[in-house]
């Protein structure tokens, strides 16, 4: 490794775990293997009793962001399945008025039909001044009933049709209900791990807290450490796409920000909702969860990863962060905490994903 190179990446992790520090607050599900201190609690509790409380956080609002990508996945489908309802409501209107007009004129047909009717052809012929525009007048009667029938078949798929737009909207409407019923338990879940996680954080003294946030800055300076000392930053080189740069910098103009879970902006976020709004900022659309960008886009290996890029977290792809550059990303971390700056490593990386493919 040269003597350049190696300067590069001795100032990207000072750089990158100062703002791990400064940041802790917003450190979300660290590394489950820090080194724990011995030193006693205010309460009496060593930094061992400290270190379950911080797993045990972690723990909840894992479960938390893993509750609101369901959430999250349950409402983009409801918003879509209520566009279908309507679309196909438009398109029940449409399918009557034209059904309507499609009696009207099979009647005044038949009406037209019956009132020529009254006499045999053969008599018509007879008493007909003229043979030869009675013969006219015949092929125009048969053009009209090769009309009549063209039209009750033509009614016939009509009324196919609108059976059909019912059917489908009455199975639209029951995946509505379906989704609304898997969005309002995601809810109830989320609310219950984040009110279990703050309970347990309102019963620590003030001390503890300071500790408890001590622990998880060593645990994500831990992680984000090994990561980079992995020689990775060596193999990073790829400069942002035109449309990279810009999610970046949307991005980044929201550190400071709530997270709150659900959000997409403009003054909250969850982590996919800023991934997905700095894209779409972008001008290009990506999945609305964590688990449908890691499924949907596409996956490149961290050594090519560039600027815009997407980094998933944990086996079940339940977080997301934007790199920005120099081993590190812009994320929304989890509730209590704000859209902020953090070492790329800092969490247990599933694999990387781009919008821009």
């Amino acid at each position: 490794m040269g003597a350049g190179k190696r300067g590069l990446i001795a100032t990207a992790v000072t750089v990158v775990c100062a703002v791990t520090v400064l940041a802790a607050p917003g450190t979300a599900f660290a590394s489950p293997d820090p080194t724990p201190s011995a030193s006693a609690s205010p309460t009496g509790g060593s930094g061992k009793d400290l270190e379950a409380v911080r797993e045990k956080l972690d723990e909840l609002y894992h479960d938390a962001a893993v509750a609101t990508d369901s959430y999250n996945a349950a409402e983009e489908k409801a918003e879509k399945q209520s566009a279908a309802i309507v679309d196909l409501a438009k398109k029940i209107v449409k399918g009557q008025k034209k059904l309507d007009e499609l009696k009207d004129r099979a009647g005044a047909a038949a009406a037209a039909q019956y009132r020529s009717g009254g006499l045999p052809d053969e008599a018509q012929l007879l008493l007909s001044d003229d043979p030869q525009e009675f013969l006219n007048g015949a092929g125009r009667v048969l053009q009209g009933q090769r009309a009549t029938k063209g039209l009750i078949a033509e009614m016939t798929r009509t009324q196919e049709d609108l059976k059909q737009y019912a059917a489908d909207a009455s199975d639209q409407w029951q995946k509505l209900e379906a989704n609304r019923k898997a969005k309002e338990a995601a809810r109830k879940k989320i609310k219950k791990q984040i009110a279990a996680a703050e309970k347990l954080e309102s019963q620590l003294e003030k001390e503890e807290k300071e500790r408890l946030a001590k622990l998880e800055q060593e645990a994500a300076l831990k992680a984000q450490t090994a990561w980079l000392d992995s020689g990775i930053l060596d193999e990073i080189s790829a400069k942002a796409s035109e449309q990279g740069k810009k999610a970046v910098e949307f991005a980044t103009k929201q550190i400071g920000k709530a997270y709150e879970w659900g959000a997409e902006g403009p003054d909250t976020f969850d982590c996919s909702g800023l991934t997905s709004q700095a894209w779409l900022n972008a001008g290009h659309g990506i999945p609305r969860t964590s688990q449908e960008q890691w499924k949907q886009l596409k996956h490149v290996d961290i050594k090519d990863m560039r600027p815009g890029d997407l980094i998933i977290y944990f086996d079940d792809a339940s977080h997301v962060g934007m790199y920005i550059g120099d081993g590190a990303i812009v994320h929304a971390p989890r509730p209590g905490r704000t859209v902020t700056i953090t070492g790329a490593g800092s969490m247990p990386i599933l694999g990387v994903v781009r919008p821009d493919a």
